[in-house]
């Protein structure tokens, strides 16, 4: 729809006969009944779920952080989500996927390389520590609070929480947590943004969508490094898509999402992993520039998995 709105678009600027604008779609909204508030009692909210406290905890390769660069487009390009790109980012039906869509994926992907537009880089780090109710505790060496993360809970089901998948404090005993940041770099962003100004739109949103989809695609290239090194890959799925339904032991959080809502706590991860050593900045609003950009909290535990932390699990 918006590469056809684009087009239309196009068209008008143009000043091709008969080129016009859609009419603009009238919103429908469903009336509801104002929302009504259940008081719950004040330790309610204070309650862990039931995962367990008992798995092994993963030695890593080192504490701290570190910094790779010049991750070659090969190493990550199998990761590739195709299903997201071809139907969610260029919004192809079925049919068109291998008429279209794959030839143009291999076309862009040659170009990439011999333009030289991928500078892919991570930014990774293993840090000990501990949880305290809905929070998670970010130690440095010497045992003492580092920084620290507040997850919401669950209201209702297994009341789940991110921070239940690490050691409580009351424990005595000490975590381990990863974090990561991953880029592809800034190029490929101004060669997106090169293509919008010469009004090249088609060309800009396949682009633009083929860049957010490998920056995930090194994200979970890298997430497969980190369960290799913390020597929990073994019972990874043999196939992609198993891949992408995470069966496998561990998840990878991303700020903004259900679980992790808060973006500001971009800020303690920017403090953590210092990802200007890549080439990335925060902005005021929280937001990763390159923004071929992702980063992500990288949990170890065998029951972690991604829920809705709105109630639902």
């Amino acid at each position: 729809e918006g590469l056809r709105l684009m087009d239309a678009l196009i068209g008008v600027k143009r000043g091709l006969p008969g080129a016009k604008l859609p009419e603009l779609k009238q919103r429908r909204v469903r009336a509801t009944a104002p929302a009504q508030v259940v008081e719950r009692p004040q330790d309610e909210g204070q309650a862990r779920s039931d995962v367990a406290v008992d798995n092994p905890v993963p030695a890593p390769p080192f504490w701290g952080t570190r910094v790779v660069k010049g991750i070659q487009l090969k190493e990550y390009a199998s990761w590739l989500d195709e299903t997201a790109l071809f139907r969610g980012q260029w919004g192809l039906t079925k049919d068109l996927i291998e008429t279209e869509g794959r030839p143009r994926l291999r076309g862009l992907l040659d170009r990439l390389q011999t333009g030289n537009l991928l500078e892919a880089a991570v930014v990774h780090g293993y840090f000990p520590c501990v949880s305290k109710g809905d929070d998670l505790i970010v130690l440095d060496e010497r045992g003492n609070e580092r920084t620290r993360f507040t997850f919401p809970r669950q209201d209702r089901g297994r009341r789940l929480c991110l921070a239940d998948f690490f050691r409580p404090e009351e424990s005595g005993e000490t975590d381990m947590v990863g974090l990561q940041v991953v880029t592809v770099g800034s190029r490929i962003g101004e060669e997106t943004a090169r293509l919008f100004e010469s009004n090249s739109y088609r060309d800009y949103l396949e682009l633009h969508g083929l860049s957010v989809q490998l920056a995930e695609a090194l994200a979970e290239y890298w997430h497969a490094r980190v369960r290799s090194e913390l020597g929990i890959a073994a019972g990874d799925p043999g196939s992609l898509d198993g891949m992408f339904r995470t069966e496998y032991q561990g998840c990878r959080y991303s700020l903004g999402y259900p679980a992790c809502p808060d973006l500001e706590d971009r800020a303690k991860i920017a403090d953590l992993l210092r990802p200007e050593r890549i080439g990335v900045h925060l902005s005021e609003e929280f937001q990763l520039h390159p923004e071929q950009s992702t980063d992500a909290i990288v949990v170890h535990h065998p029951e972690a998995s991604y829920f809705n932390a709105g109630g639902r699990s």
